[in-house]
């Protein structure tokens, strides 16, 4: 079964921090975009492994965002 993940990257001093929305524990840092995103991706194989190993029930992808303009 295919599903869609939400990834968030962040720009940090030491490059970039990604984080999948739907399942928050699923989270790294690379020094660029491109490395975060490799980064996030086995990361996100991992803790699937592990959660398919420990019986644990894996949090369903495809959040929707949206971004919300105002004024400050």
């Amino acid at each position: 079964m295919l599903s869609n993940y939400t990834a968030k990257y962040t720009k940090i001093s030491s490059g970039y921090m990604g984080q999948l929305v739907e399942w928050p524990e699923v989270i790294t840092e690379g020094k660029t975009l491109e490395e975060c995103r490799e980064m996030l991706k086995d990361a996100l194989h991992e803790m699937i492994a592990a959660y398919r190993e420990q019986n644990k029930e894996i949090p369903i992808g495809e959040a929707l965002l949206e971004q919300i303009p105002v004024e400050v």
